[in-house]
C-alpha cells in the first residue's frame, strides 16, 4: 500500500464575466489565504454546488444530464504539465550538453 495518495485532477481554462466587485474581492481573499485566485473560485464553487440541497436533486435528474455547455473554454495540448515539465527540462540538458 503507497504511503502517499495522489489525487491529480483534470484542470481546464474557462472564461467567465464577473462584476468588478466580485473580482476584486475574489482577489483579495486569495491574498488573505495566499492561494491563486483560480483556486479560490474553484472551491468556492465546490463549496456551494455540494451545500445546496435543491441543485444535488436537480443533478439526480435526466434535465441534468442534458444541459448545453455554454462555459467558454480554451482547450490546451493533452500532454500533463508533468509531461510538459519534463520535455523543457529534458530540451535545456540536450542544449546545455551540445552547448559543451
Amino acid at each position: 500500500m503507497p504511503l502517499l495518495e495522489i489525487n491529480q485532477t483534470r484542470r481546464i481554462t474557462a472564461f467567465v464575466r464577473l462584476d468588478e466587485s466580485t473580482a476584486i474581492q475574489i482577489d483579495q481573499y486569495a491574498a488573505f489565504l495566499k492561494v491563486p485566485a483560480d483556486e479560490v473560485v474553484d472551491k468556492a464553487l465546490g463549496y456551494v454546488f455540494a451545500k445546496d440541497r435543491d441543485f444535488q436533486d436537480f443533478l439526480r435528474t435526466q434535465e441534468a444530464a442534458q444541459v448545453p455547455k455554454s462555459l467558454r473554454i480554451r482547450h490546451l495540448p493533452r500532454a500533463t504539465s508533468s509531461q510538459n515539465l519534463f520535455r523543457r527540462q529534458s530540451k535545456r540538458n540536450k542544449a546545455a550538453e551540445s552547448g559543451k
